[in-house]
C-alpha cells in the first residue's frame, strides 16, 4: 500500500499499487498535455511579437523616410527653374528607389519572418517529440519500477515465508538442545565462520580455545596475530553465551562482562569480546556491534553475525597502528635491555664485592692459619732439635756403654760374662 497526501486539506490516504498506478498515469499525462499546450501558446506568441515588431519598425522606418523626402520635395517645389526640376526629377527617382527598396525590406522582412516562424515551430516540434519520447520512458519506467515492486513483494513474502519456517525449524531444534549443547552450538558456529576465511584473510592469525584455566577460569577462544617481527598486532579474548529459548531462568549479557574482563587480563589480551544470543528482544544489543567500554575498558558485545566483522574491524584499526606499536616495542626492548645490562653491572658489583669480602676474609683466615702453623712448626723444629739432642745424648751414652761398665760393681754380672768369655 502507498500513502497519498491530499495538498488541500492535507488528509493521508492509502491506495494499492493498481490505483497508484492509475494515479501517477494520469498525472503524467495531464503534465505532458498542459506542458505542450503552454509550449505552442508560447511559440505562438513569439511567432505574432516578432512579426509586429517587424512590421512596425519597417513602417516607422519608412514613414521616417517618406516624411523626410516629402520635405525635401516640398522645399525643391519651392525652387524655381531647371536646377529645381533635374532635382525634382533626381528625387523622384531616390523616392521610386526607396519606395522598391522598401518593398525588398518587406520582402526580406516576411522571408525573415517566415524562417523565424518556421524555426520556432521546428522547435515546438522537436519539443513535441522530446515531451512524448519522455512520456514513453516515463512510462515504460513506470512500468519497470511496478514490475520490479511487484517481484520484490514476491521474493520478500517467500523470504518471509523461509524465515518462518526456519525460526520454527530452529525453535524446535533448541528446545531438544541441553544448556550445554545450545552453547557449544553458538561455539562451533563461531569456529566454523573463521575457519572458512582462515586460510585467506587469516593466514598468520592462532584463534584457538582457551583450555587454561590456572587463573580459575577461562574463556572460550583467544585470537592472536603478530607480525614477522614477533610485534604483537592484536589479541582477543572471546566468551560465547547462548540461551535457550524455553530456560526458566534468563540470563543477561552484564552478568558475564566482569568474568570475560578478568579472562582477558589474565590472559594478556587486548580487546574482550561477548558473542552472545542473550537478551533477543534488546534492541540495545540488536543495533550491531555495541561497546561496552564504559562499564570494562575495551569490551564489546556482538551478534554472531558480527563475529568475523568485529575481528576485522579491531584488526584493521590495530593494523593503522602497527608502526607505533613495533616503534613502541623497540623502546620498550632498549629500555629492558638497558635495564638488564645495569641489572647485570650491578649484579657483577655485588658478587664481586662480596667474592671479595668472601676472599679477603678467608685470606685473612688463611694468613692467621699460616701464622699458626708456622708457630706450630717452629714448636715442632724445636722439639724435634731438642729430640735429636738428646738422641745425640743418648746415642753417646749408647756408645760409652761398655761390660765393663755395665759389670762394675757387680760381681755376679762380672762372673758370668767372665764365663761366656772362657767359653768363647
Amino acid at each position: 500500500m502507498n500513502e497519498i497526501i491530499c495538498p488541500n486539506c492535507k488528509k493521508a490516504f492509502k491506495v494499492d499499487e493498481a490505483g497508484f498506478a492509475d494515479i501517477l498515469k494520469q498525472v503524467r499525462d495531464h503534465q505532458f498535455e498542459e506542458e505542450l499546450n503552454n509550449r505552442l501558446v508560447l511559440a505562438a506568441k513569439e511567432k505574432d511579437s516578432a512579426v509586429e515588431l517587424a512590421k512596425a519598425n519597417t513602417k516607422n522606418l519608412m514613414q521616417e523616410e517618406l516624411a523626410k523626402k516629402d520635405k525635401e520635395l516640398t522645399e525643391l517645389k519651392a525652387k524655381s527653374g531647371s536646377e529645381l526640376a533635374e532635382k525634382l526629377a533626381k528625387k523622384e527617382t531616390e523616392i521610386a528607389e526607396m519606395k522598391s527598396q522598401i518593398q525588398s525590406a518587406e520582402t526580406q522582412k516576411r522571408l525573415d519572418v517566415s524562417e523565424a516562424v518556421k524555426k520556432i515551430e521546428k522547435e515546438r516540434d522537436n519539443l513535441a517529440n522530446d515531451l512524448k519520447i519522455k512520456a514513453t520512458e516515463t512510462q515504460l519506467l513506470e512500468k519497470s519500477i511496478t514490475e520490479q515492486f511487484a517481484n520484490k513483494l514476491g521474493v520478500k513474502d517467500e523470504t518471509i515465508k523461509m524465515k518462518d519456517d526456519e525460526i520454527a525449524r530452529l525453535k524446535d531444534f533448541k528446545q531438544r538442545l541441553s544448556t550445554k549443547m545450545v552453547g557449544e552450538t553458538l561455539e562451533q558456529h563461531c569456529e566454523t565462520e573463521f575457519n572458512k576465511l582462515r586460510a585467506t584473510a587469516f593466514q598468520n592469525s592462532y584463534f584457538e580455545k582457551d583450555n587454561d584455566s590456572k587463573g580459575g577460569t577461562k574463556g572460550d577462544f583467544i585470537y592472536r596475530e603478530s607480525d614477522e617481527a614477533g610485534n604483537e598486532i592484536i589479541s582477543i579474548m572471546f566468551e560465547m553465551k547462548n540461551e535457550n529459548d524455553e530456560t526458566a531462568t534468563k540470563k543477561r549479557n552484564e552478568d558475564f562482562f566482569a568474568k570475560l574482563d578478568k579472562d582477558r587480563q589474565d590472559k594478556n589480551c587486548e580487546y574482550a569480546v561477548l558473542v552472545t544470543l542473550l537478551e533477543s528482544e534488546n534492541e540495545f544489543y540488536n543495533t550491531g556491534i555495541v561497546d561496552v567500554s564504559h562499564k570494562f575498558d575495551k569490551m564489546y558485545v556482538v551478534r554472531p553475525q558480527f563475529f568475523i566483522p568485529i575481528i576485522t574491524l579491531l584488526r584493521n584499526a590495530a593494523m593503522n597502528s602497527l608502526k607505533y606499536k613495533a616503534e613502541l616495542n623497540l623502546m620498550r626492548n632498549q629500555n629492558v635491555d638497558i635495564t638488564n645490562f645495569e641489572e647485570k653491572i650491578d649484579a657483577f658489583r655485588k658478587g664481586f664485592a662480596y667474592n671479595y669480602d668472601l676472599a679477603s676474609r678467608k685470606f685473612t683466615t688463611a694468613i692467621e692459619e699460616i701464622d699458626k702453623t708456622i708457630t706450630h712448626l717452629n714448636k715442632t723444629k724445636e722439639a724435634l732439635l731438642s729430640s735429636e739432642n738428646n738422641l745425640r745424648l743418648a746415642n753417646n751414652k749408647a756408645d760409652e756403654l761398655t761390660i765393663k761398665k755395665l759389670t762394675y760393681g757387680n760381681p755376679t754380672m762380672k762372673a758370668k760374662f767372665d764365663g761366656l768369655s772362657d767359653k768363647t
